[in-house]
């Protein structure tokens, strides 16, 4: 079932007037907001649900592919429930406030929603933190950088987008405290005339290292290469596309996420939290070295995830300075989850707006 927007908005109107088959918890639907195949976030959730087909007997996975996060993710999730299925990925960040509403609906279907701090009685959420994987990233941008200016291609102005600018800066501030680094929002997931542009502006304004979170980060890798400026990838590995480029990137593994969620499901132990795991539990991923990071590069950031991974190092203890200098959180403090996942922030380094 994999569909593209126009082609389920038929099935929708088809069905809608029809009454919803029973929930099987064994059918489990998968709405993206751009296309599966997009080689960024959505490939990354994709490869989950593969993930789940290849480990988990009997269950039947249907996709539905560039749905908006509108009200129209809403009749696309009916009509998977419609069609018997019982456990929903609702991806995308904007598609929790139509989970809820239809969970109070549909109260037998179990909807997972990547990310955000709602739950109800049958919708949990589920994400990998990257932010200590973009913190080491931040590491090796400062490091290569000669100018000491960065920038960062960003999609929207939302707490998961700051948290990974925040934590970037972060990082490449520890090895270089002047460095900057200049934010663009494109104002879409999936907008590549538009990363395009600005990598080709951040080339331009002599900016030698880019980052980005956008749906997919090709077009962001291969412009840079040719501009011959560095990249830190993002939620797949892309080095093959740009390897004169590459630095390294922060990729995303879901599937034994998934799959313990769904097992949950499947056992009825399954109760509404939010589901969290990172750099250390494996959901994120520190992805190689490109071939122009220093050996003493390499080892300055392996030793610091291992400080990470093992618990002696945090990045998001303070201080931390926002853009206006005030201090967010003191020394020898931490940002819990509850500030961490609602970020409004950019911290002290950051040339760009939160609104």
């Amino acid at each position: 079932m994999k569909l593209h927007t126009t082609l389920a908005a038929l099935f929708i109107m088809a069905t809608m007037s029809a009454a919803p088959a029973s929930a099987d918890d064994k059918k489990i639907g998968f709405v993206y907001v751009g296309p599966a195949a997009d080689y960024g976030y959505n490939t990354s959730m994709d490869l989950g649900r593969q993930y789940l087909e290849k480990n988990m007997k009997g269950i039947d996975t249907s996709t539905f592919e560039n749905i908006p996060e509108s009200a129209e993710v809403e009749q696309v999730m009916e009509r998977l429930i419609q069609s018997g299925h019982g456990i929903i990925f609702a991806t995308s960040y904007g598609y929790l406030d139509y989970a809820i509403s239809l969970g109070k609906k549909y109260p037998d279907v179990k909807f997972l929603h990547a990310g955000g701090l709602k739950t109800s009685d049958n919708v949990g959420t589920y994400w990998a933190d990257s932010d200590d994987g973009m913190y080491l990233a931040g590491v090796v941008a400062g490091s290569k950088s000669e100018s000491g200016k960065l920038g960062f291609i960003g999609a929207f102005q939302i707490p998961q987008l700051f948290r990974s600018i925040n934590a970037f800066t972060l990082g490449a501030q520890s090895v270089n405290p002047d460095a900057t680094v200049t934010v663009v929002w494109t104002g879409g997931w999936w907008e590549p005339q538009k990363e395009a542009e600005a990598t080709n502006a951040f080339a331009d304004e002599g900016i030698d290292v880019i980052a980005e979170q956008v749906d997919s980060p090709i077009t962001i890798a291969q412009t840079a290469e040719k501009r011959g400026v560095y990249i830190i990838g993002k939620d797949v590995n892309v080095m093959d596309r740009a390897p004169e480029a590459w630095l390294t990137g922060v990729s995303w593994n879901w599937g034994p996420m998934m799959e313990n969620m769904v097992k949950e499901i499947h056992t009825g132990t399954w109760t509404p939290s939010h589901v969290r795991s990172d750099l250390a539990g494996g959901a994120a991923v520190l992805d190689p070295f490109g071939k122009s990071v220093s050996e003493e590069t390499k080892a300055k950031v392996l030793a610091l995830k291992d400080k990470i991974v093992s618990g002696e190092m945090e990045i998001w203890t303070g201080p931390i300075i926002a853009q206006d200098g005030t201090e967010i959180v003191g020394s020898g403090n931490a940002l819990d989850m509850e500030k961490i996942e609602s970020m409004d922030f950019l911290v002290k380094g950051v040339i760009g707006s939160t609104n």
